[in-house]
């Protein structure tokens, strides 16, 4: 047993590095509960963009193998263009980033006046303990895409060759790690009811909810 204890021998978890150290801090523990936790999250913002007057549709789509997810709204998108203070995209940025986001102005001229989830950590989060995450974002007249795996960029930001490109919004599809989660799959029913409720809370916000694994 050392006896010496001084600040050599204090650890500094770099990025996102303490998400995966100390999940549990963050989601409230790798069980089910915590495994869900990761689709309210990414939910949550896109609720956000609705009830700030941002976004009229919310899509949560539980993929054919159980374990992946994805969350599309048609709101304006994700930020991707540089942010000049860290030199990355908005993008990178919220996915990458534990406290970056656009609700912790509070002058009045904040870009949400009000939001659910951790605030501008929960995206970053959900990043951290995916195996895969891929961020696609239409604004401005283009489609931006992005992938990360555990929480770190594994392409740029690619923009997509197609000059159509209608509408706005963000879809964030994310596979959990099974590094982290002993259970990487999601219950249908679990994700139906929270879209539920969503709906009966924040009226005038379309909520769907599609199921590939029995194609309904």
């Amino acid at each position: 047993m050392a006896n010496t204890y001084n600040a050599d021998q204090l650890t500094v978890l770099q990025g996102l590095e303490a998400v995966r150290k100390r999940p549990g801090m963050y989601i409230g523990g790798v069980n089910s509960a915590g495994l869900h936790h990761l689709a309210w999250e990414i939910l949550d913002n896109s609720i956000d963009e609705a009830m700030n007057g941002y976004a009229t549709e919310v899509v949560l789509t539980l993929h054919r193998s159980g374990e992946t997810v994805s969350v599309a709204d048609n709101g304006r998108g994700i930020p991707v263009d540089k942010n000049k203070k860290s030199g990355k995209t908005g993008l990178e940025l919220v996915l990458t980033e534990l406290h970056a986001g656009g609700k912790f102005q509070n002058d009045g001229d904040g870009n949400y006046k009000t939001s659910g989830g951790l605030h501008g950590v929960g995206a970053s989060v959900v990043n951290a303990l995916s195996k895969k995450l891929v961020a696609v974002v239409k604004r401005d007249g283009a489609q931006y895409k992005m992938e990360f795996s555990q929480g770190k960029p594994v392409t740029k930001l690619l923009r997509a060759k197609s000059k159509d490109v209608r509408g706005t919004g963000t879809t964030i599809t994310f596979t959990p790690d099974p590094a982290i989660f002993p259970r990487t799959t999601f219950n249908s029913e679990t994700l139906k009811a929270r879209l539920e409720t969503g709906s009966f809370l924040h009226s005038g916000v379309k909520m769907v909810f599609v199921d590939e694994a029995v194609n309904k």
